[in-house]
């Protein structure tokens, strides 16, 4: 019997493993799954259907911070933004830090001024106008922080990079950097003083113009005022120290609240500052109005009558120039409250291939992006604002 000549090709066979494992995958070392497997982007033609998940923002090992310092960004933990900015070329930076540091230059001066003018003839300034004083005290001391932050640039708002730690130079976050926590409590102290001494001004308007208090009965709460324009900011920045909610600005290079946590952005910026615009407003049209009534129904001479509408008016210009920065400044909280959560998935988009991470499942507009970037300019510009109510 003669059997039947076979040629087997065994080199055609492949053999696979029961399970899905790492080495099913052409290089072997890399884990499961790959970054490069959950990069969203268009399928080729003849590809399968497969069915896309969102997998959240995951953390690069270039931002990985330990695990002791409390850092946090996009909702996880132990992770930091990148000191470059997110958002803004060098050239929209450089021009941002450059109009800080010569805006910081002329309100300090301005404030300056005032307080030495004060110095020299402390009798000018009675009550209900002397809590022009401390306010410019406060904004001399904001816009020194300011000048302070362009001329160190980074260097305080930043971590610096480790290269053997495979990291890049990241945001400071928290209590660990005793030079951004001095800067912050300085910062956001006076800027929370300055706001609470507006309020007081306009106290002591209402209490002059409607109960007709003189200047030695108004000074006589100088005390309480005192002990509520200093009082309430020093709890708040307590409070923020003790939650560890300071953070990095890499724009200005001061450290403040509320850079990328929105809830300290709401709770400890946008409600006090909203609660001293309405509760000053209120009492300054009330005062205001009891003026303009005095004016018209009480019968004054021409003299008396010129004191009281240049004193109205001067009233109405100062309110005037702290409510409009205010205001805007308010306005650029609320934008950024509002877009931040898609400026940040624009910006995961567009460096999830760079960071070798997980690209966001939903794609953004790039014209949004650009919108998004040009208002955004506007916003981390917003310490600018406070500098010039103090001028």
């Amino acid at each position: 019997m003669h059997w039947p000549s076979w040629q087997v090709n065994w080199s055609g066979l492949q053999v696979r493993p029961s399970e899905p494992t790492a080495c099913g995958f052409p290089d072997c070392d890399e884990p499961y799954p790959r970054p490069v497997d959950l990069l969203s982007g268009p399928a080729a033609p003849d590809a399968p259907v497969s069915v896309q998940r969102d997998y959240g923002f995951w953390c690069p090992r270039e931002l990985k911070m330990d695990p002791e310092l409390g850092y946090s960004f996009m909702g996880v933990g132990d992770c930091s933004p990148p000191c470059a900015n997110m958002f803004f070329t060098r050239e929209e930076l450089r021009f941002a830090r450059y109009f800080i540091g010569v805006v910081s230059i002329v309100c300090l001066s301005a404030t300056l001024f005032t307080f030495l003018t004060f110095l020299i003839d402390v009798s000018r300034f009675r009550y209900p106008e002397r809590p022009i004083v401390f306010y410019a005290v406060c904004y001399m001391m904001v816009s020194l922080v300011f000048f302070l932050g362009f001329l160190l640039e980074d260097t305080v708002a930043c971590n610096a990079p480790s290269a053997g730690r495979f990291r890049a130079a990241t945001v400071t976050q928290g209590s660990h950097n005793k030079a951004c926590t001095l800067l912050f409590m300085v910062l956001y102290f006076f800027t929370m003083a300055g706001s609470v001494w507006w309020v007081v001004l306009t106290i002591t308007w209402f209490l002059a113009a409607v109960p007709k208090w003189g200047s030695e009965a108004i000074e006589k709460k100088a005390l309480l005022f005192h002990a509520g324009a200093w009082g309430i900011p020093g709890v708040l920045t307590v409070a923020l120290l003790a939650m560890n909610k300071i953070e990095g600005d890499s724009v200005s290079g001061v450290c403040f609240v509320g850079v990328y946590d929105l809830t300290a952005l709401r709770w400890f910026l946008l409600a006090p500052l909203g609660l001293d615009v309405v509760v000053g407003v209120a009492l300054l049209l009330a005062g205001i109005a009891a003026l303009n009534r005095v004016r018209m129904e009480i019968p004054l001479e021409k003299e008396n009558q010129e004191k009281l509408v240049k004193f109205m008016i001067r009233i109405a210009v100062f309110s005037a120039l702290y409510l409009l920065p205010l205001l805007a400044v308010l306005g650029c909280y609320l934008y950024e409250n509002s877009r931040r959560s898609a400026w940040e998935t624009s910006w995961v988009q567009d460096r999830c291939r760079d960071y070798h991470i997980p690209c966001p499942y939903q794609r953004s507009d790039p014209e949004q992006r650009s919108q998004n970037s040009a208002m955004g300019l506007l916003v981390l510009m917003r310490p600018v604002d406070p500098e010039r109510r103090g001028h």
